[in-house]
């Protein structure tokens, strides 16, 4: 099966949440906060708070996306590096889109984070470098996902210098940008491709 990671991830991230929903002291455990990886040097929080979530709505909104755009995308990395290589990609793109909320919050005891958005988005942007003109479905309308991408980057830009909603929205802007990094890392010419594809609207591919 060509996108088995996807369903291993989802099926994990939903059995996981669905326990933390109701078991307070493994949500304690597993979601991120800095003075336990600080002076406990419990560093499995930088990849656990991934597989948990505020709410059913945080965890469905996040998994359906992984759902749609974790299968599209799986195929294309499983050619290249292979399963476990999808797989890698997934777990460290929850680190690094953490990693500069870690580093802000460092010393806030009073800083939590949870849900795996990072990650997300940076699947979520690595299809969209192969596809930027299929239409991704925003509230029932289908969207460019090149303007999808536009929209989101600039909203989550607007809301991370806002504040106040408790979402992460730094962690959706650096999970963006290591899946776009990640990809074309692994695809150099992807970069071109994009571009070409970009300068040729194609609607629904």
């Amino acid at each position: 099966m060509q996108s088995i990671v996807t369903f291993v991830l989802i099926g994990v991230t939903v059995l996981v949440s669905w326990q933390a929903f109701s078991n307070r002291r493994l949500l304690d455990r597993l979601i991120l906060w800095p003075p336990a990886i600080d002076r406990h040097r419990q560093y499995d929080r930088l990849v656990t708070h991934g597989f948990i979530h505020a709410d059913a709505q945080h965890l469905l909104f996040n998994m359906i996306t992984l759902f749609f755009f974790g299968r599209a995308i799986e195929p294309v990395f499983v050619e290249r590096i292979g399963h476990l290589g999808f797989a890698a990609f997934y777990l460290s793109a929850i680190v690094m889109a953490i990693m500069p909320t870690y580093f802000r919050h460092q010393k806030d005891a009073g800083y939590r984070s949870l849900g795996a958005s990072g990650a997300v988005s940076a699947v979520l942007f690595s299809f969209i470098l192969f596809a930027p003109w299929s239409l991704i479905f925003v509230f029932f309308l289908p969207v460019p996902a090149i303007l999808y991408a536009a929209m989101y980057i600039g909203y989550s830009i607007w809301m991370d210098r806002r504040g106040g909603d408790n979402v992460n929205h730094s962690a959706h802007l650096w999970g963006a940008a290591y899946g776009i990094l990640f990809t074309v890392l692994m695809e150099p010419r992807v970069a071109s491709t994009f571009v070409a594809r970009l300068l040729s609207p194609s609607f629904g591919g």
